[in-house]
């Protein structure tokens, strides 16, 4: 299964879940990992995916535990259909698997366009973390977002295997610099683990509109492959890597902004239930250093193998150009992050 899906395979997905009635459906631009469509159907509007190979079948039984839960909970989360075969996804072999959901309403932004909408979104993940306090559901492993470790193996082999790579030079140096910064970050010691989206950069959150207001109302939290339970700072440090680089990840300078950082940070207290632990704040002041050189690694990793993250053909000419910025990107924010840690700590344990 390679390339875009073709106009028959599109087809073949549609047909395998009856509920959509005379459905159209359009390719929709923005995931760096599906091939992702919006489907008007008779009776609403959905989204269609080709879900990666990377991601099994039973990542579905996650996705619809964490999603009924929150609708019970009166929280948005999308509907996943059934297919003919009477599961949250069809299997049609050699065109992949697929899944058909309900879509949310709203708009998505790429980067954070104010703090007040900071405090909205935090407030609006943190609504979503108090209504799964209570999840019971047994998570199917599927795959491990933020595991550091086999990230900067991943990346060292692909240094040591990629030498002829027209990248290879580039990337050993940033690599370097990613082993070396790796050693001189603290441990985060042992945390409680908590039900978690997993991948909560900014377009993953939805918001009424585009206007003044608009812009400040969450309409809900989407692309839910990686709920699990994990620590907090794996959580929230993957956020703010993605909120507090207003820049986004297609630049190769960033900045860490620390009133998106504040902002978001009260919104998220506002509404939980069950505030983090004093162990917990100390390991969040830590999260998104240790996750922007995770993604450094990512990055970097597949500027060598190129054969994961999707790519802009229109800007560059191939998939390691595009990662080889967007690692760049990572570590310069990684060392953003690193000056700002007093700074940050003085928010986090304020109380403590």
């Amino acid at each position: 299964m390679t390339g875009a899906p073709s106009d028959s395979d599109l087809a073949r997905a549609l047909a395998a879940f009856p509920e959509l009635v005379h459905p159209v459906a359009v390719p929709l631009a923005g995931g760096l990992i599906h091939h992702t469509f919006a489907v008007v159907a008779h009776d609403g509007e959905y989204i269609l995916q080709r879900v990666h190979p990377l991601f099994a079948p039973v990542v579905h039984d996650n996705i619809a535990a964490v999603t009924d839960h929150l609708r019970r909970k009166h929280v948005p989360a999308p509907r996943l259909l059934t297919s003919s075969a009477g599961q949250p996804w069809a299997d049609l072999g050699p065109e992949g698997v697929w899944r058909v959901m309900t879509r949310l309403p709203g708009v998505s932004f790429h980067t954070v366009q104010s703090p007040s909408q900071a405090r909205a979104a935090g407030a609006q993940v943190g609504r979503f973390h108090a209504a799964l306090t209570d999840l019971e559901h047994t998570f199917k492993i599927v795959r491990q977002t933020h595991d550091t470790p086999t990230h900067l193996a991943t990346l060292r082999a692909a240094v040591a295997e990629h030498t002829g790579h027209r990248l290879h030079a580039d990337v050993a140096a940033l690599a370097a610099e990613v082993f070396a910064g790796h050693a001189d970050l603290p441990a985060p010691g042992d945390v409680p683990l908590r039900v978690g989206h997993g991948d909560l950069k900014f377009n993953n959150l939805l918001f009424s509109g585009t206007g003044p207001k608009d812009q400040l109302t969450p309409t809900g939290i989407i692309d839910l492959d990686t709920v699990d339970r994990m620590p907090l700072h794996r959580e929230l440090g993957d956020a703010w890597r993605s909120w507090c680089n207003r820049g986004g990840e297609d630049q190769a300078v960033a900045a860490f902004d620390l009133e998106i950082f504040a902002a978001s940070l009260e919104g998220w207290l506002s509404a939980l239930t069950a505030p983090p632990t004093p162990h917990e704040r100390r390991a969040l002041v830590h999260g998104v250093e240790w996750i922007s050189l995770e993604l450094t690694a990512r990055f970097a990793a597949d500027a060598l193998r190129e054969c994961y993250f999707g790519w802009d053909r229109a800007r560059f000419p191939a998939a390691g150009e595009h990662n080889l910025l967007r690692a760049r990107g990572q570590w310069a924010l990684h060392q953003a992050t690193l000056a700002t840690r007093d700074a940050r700590a003085e928010l986090l344990l304020a109380g403590t």
